[in-house]
């Protein structure tokens, strides 16, 4: 790993890390600690989600146009300002502007990164990075909120702008180490331009959505991403906690376990399942994160429905979050470098700024669509989810028939490659980057 890729994953660790602090304690700050009721903490975490979807759509072609580093800075620079004046805000309109600054910085940070990324990686090196990145970042979030957890006091304010400040530290030392990134050659992924969208190459100068739509595996894999995030993301802090509680007797303090058991779980499993990533097809390794889910939905409904002891509910809850780590850590390797794989040359920034968006929208409706469901309408929900589930496994494996081999198994690619005796284009770039 070259000099470079270090900083950008120590600092996307460090933003995590910030993130953490403040986050997990945003709706309980507003409500009680600044007294401004529950509406009003449910206004302000909407600013926060709504703000990324107002921003993304514009991101990805300034990253293009004037490279990620700057655009990283300044989002960092921004949320860290949202970050202190939402320590400071003390009514309702503060609170809400200061969380849109703090969801907009933040929002802008994932693209950014992710296109820092892919320009210090190869073809082949950039399964490991995306892995590590999300590896890092799930340490910093778990540990960002257990400490912050030790540090927040309900009963005194200035406990949570200690929170804030130290949040707005990191994003100011992320911006710092953004400044101080030397990237090692310009990124040339032209080998990533698919088969079915060699027209694109004239188009990508321009850019925009027109290119994006015209190419059919980025569509079918931005409405796989949608579905991904919509039923396992979009339900962990929403339908699958309010099905967790109602339907199996789930206390809040097991809640906490089964999250802290997702994050164990992607923090073991991560770098244990990379080398069967590595050498498996990325569609297929999507597709068997789709019956991996199912596995966890059947174990929730049997921890909400199953008519076991309370020790079993419980024990089968756990497992439901663990296994949606487990999940995790397969897809991490491997849908973010696709989309990077996946993008013509000079639309890298837009690509990854697309599938933010897509994210952030799953994200959005999943609560809305989950929360009520896994509240009332326990049977379901659990079915529901689990036929989106296997519909994660069914689209994963019609994305991969419009795959290149380069796209869809990288690194057997480049073992033919130099198995014939022709050193690979990643092979030489990843010389010169020396990553």
């Amino acid at each position: 790993m070259g000099m470079a890729m270090r900083r950008i994953q120590v600092g996307s660790a460090l933003s995590a890390f910030g993130l953490g602090f403040t986050v997990p304690f945003l709706y309980v700050y507003v409500a009680q600690v600044r007294d401004l009721g529950s509406g009003a903490a449910g206004i302000v975490l909407a600013a926060f989600a709504m703000a990324a979807l107002v921003v993304l759509p514009f991101v990805g072609r300034t990253i293009d146009r004037r490279g990620p580093l700057p655009v990283l800075t300044g989002a960092a620079v921004l949320a860290s300002v949202g970050a202190v004046s939402l320590g400071l805000s003390t009514n309702e309109p503060a609170a809400i502007l200061s969380a849109a600054v703090l969801g907009a910085g933040t929002a802008v940070m994932q693209p950014a990164l992710a296109t820092l990324v892919v320009w210090c990686s190869t073809p082949v090196t950039r399964t490991r990075a995306f892995a590590t990145q999300f590896f890092l970042q799930n340490l910093g979030l778990g540990i960002g909120g257990l400490i912050g957890g030790q540090i927040v006091d309900e009963d005194k304010p200035s406990s949570f702008v200690l929170l804030f400040s130290i949040e707005a530290v990191m994003f100011l030392v992320l911006a710092a180490i953004a400044r101080g990134v030397r990237l090692p050659v310009s990124p040339t992924i032209q080998e990533a331009i698919p088969k079915d969208a060699a027209s694109l190459a004239a188009d990508s100068a321009r850019g925009g959505m027109r290119t994006l739509l015209r190419h059919g595996a980025m569509v079918q894999l931005s409405v796989l991403g949608f579905v991904i995030f919509f039923a396992c993301y979009g339900q962990f802090e929403s339908g699958l906690s309010a099905y967790g509680v109602e339907a199996a007797g789930i206390s809040p303090s097991t809640l906490g376990i089964a999250l802290a058991a997702n994050t164990a779980m992607i923090v073991v499993a991560q770098f244990a399942v990379l080398k069967l990533v590595e050498r498996r097809r990325r569609s297929r390794v999507i597709a068997l994160v789709g019956l991996v889910w199912a596995v966890a939905w059947a174990a929730a409904g049997f921890a909400g429905l199953g008519h076991g002891s309370q020790a079993m509910a419980t024990a089968a809850f756990i497992s439901t979050y663990a296994l949606f780590g487990l999940g995790e850590s397969l897809l991490a390797p491997t849908v973010a470098p696709l989309v990077a794989d996946l993008a013509p040359a000079g639309m890298v920034g837009q690509y990854n700024s697309v599938f933010a968006l897509v994210k952030q929208l799953a994200l959005a409706v999943g609560p809305a669509v989950g929360g009520p469901m896994g509240a009332t309408l326990h049977g379901p929900y659990i079915l529901t989810f689990l036929l989106f589930s296997l519909g994660i496994t069914v689209l994963a494996l019609r994305m991969g028939r419009r795959l290149t081999h380069a796209q869809d198994r990288p690194y057997a690619a480049r073992s033919r490659v130099v198995a014939g005796g022709t050193p690979s284009t990643g092979a030489s770039e990843a010389a010169s980057a020396g990553v």
